[in-house]
């Protein structure tokens, strides 16, 4: 019987990597708008796509970024200033991606766009510190998807939209992770209703990753921040030994990241050009065999290995 199982199971993988590997036809004439392009992920895809032959429409925050961006890519790539919290930036976009696209509607638009701090324990944050990641990496995609969703539509196209591991099972740091579930059952939603229509929305879900996004000197700065910013009760509740061992543990997972960002483009790019894309890509080791299992567990036994593994700064309260 086992062997009956393992063959059904090797079949089933093989039909689903033929499937998996048949490629959209015409992939010079399409264009991919990509949103956070100075750096990371979006930076990458840029080039990755250029390279492919595809029309990219690469947003970046700074002149900078741009500027970097189109020295390293033909002139295919061309670049627009996007700032995803802001209103008026969106809607002058989407001007600027409308006239490029024309009839032809725009096929793939990537909310890559992101930020991961203020990051520190719930009770250091204010709503404000909340505020400020949910207005880039959830309700900036949101608007963003609304208003190039017509161009999409025109074009039967795809939507990516990057999530996060931590947006299947949150740990401390929670804004960032709020954020990606979020992003997580938008896309849900959306991949739902747009499947009328033949539009495709996949979901990238990336493990921890070096990039701008999450550095020690960033991760740092915002934890040391959040604790002088702490009320002088939260402050004696927790100690300073607390804050010390959270610093040491978080930025000692950053060590730990993976350098390798092509694991995560390589997802998008699949979604973004075979005929038959996932509904969700889990990037990175620690996403297949750590965050992606450990969301399928019953939930004490989820909190135990989290509680286990933060054992020594809740003995310190």
């Amino acid at each position: 019987m086992w062997l009956y199982l393992v063959a059904l199971v090797g079949l089933w993988t093989l039909l689903r990597f033929i499937r998996e590997r048949k490629v959209v036809s015409n992939l010079q004439d399409k264009h991919v708008f990509i949103t956070g392009c100075d750096s990371g992920f979006g930076n990458l895809l840029a080039r990755q796509l250029d390279r492919r032959g595809m029309r990219v429409l690469a947003a970046c925050l700074t002149e900078k970024g741009a500027e970097e961006l189109r020295n390293k890519t033909s002139d295919r790539l061309e670049t627009v200033i996007l700032d995803v919290t802001k209103t008026e930036s969106i809607v002058a976009a989407t001007q600027w991606v409308k006239e490029r696209v024309g009839n032809r509607g725009l096929w793939g638009l990537v909310n890559n766009a992101g930020i991961s701090v203020p990051l520190g324990p719930i009770e250091w944050m204010n709503k404000e510190d909340f505020a400020k990641i949910l207005d880039v990496n959830l309700l900036g995609m949101i608007e963003v998807t609304l208003s190039m969703l017509p161009l999409v539509r025109k074009a039967r196209g795809r939507v990516v939209n990057v999530s996060s591991a931590v947006g299947r099972v949150s740990f401390s740091g929670s804004s960032y992770s709020i954020s990606k579930y979020g992003v997580e059952a938008f896309s849900d939603s959306l991949r739902r209703e747009l499947s009328y229509f033949g539009v495709k929305v996949a979901i990238i879900e990336p493990g921890a990753f070096k990039t701008a996004l999450i550095s020690n000197g960033g991760i740092s700065s915002s934890i040391k921040t959040l604790w002088d910013q702490a009320s002088s009760e939260v402050k004696e509740v927790y100690g300073e030994e607390f804050m010390l061992y959270y610093l040491r543990t978080m930025t000692s997972l950053v060590e730990t990241c993976s350098e390798d960002l092509t694991l995560v483009t390589d997802c998008m790019e699949h979604a973004l050009t075979s005929c038959h894309p996932r509904t969700r890509y889990s990037a990175g080791w620690d996403a297949k065999l750590l965050y992606l299992p450990m969301s399928y567990l019953p939930t004490f036994l989820s909190d135990a290995f989290f509680y286990w593994s933060s054992a020594k700064p809740a003995q310190a309260l």
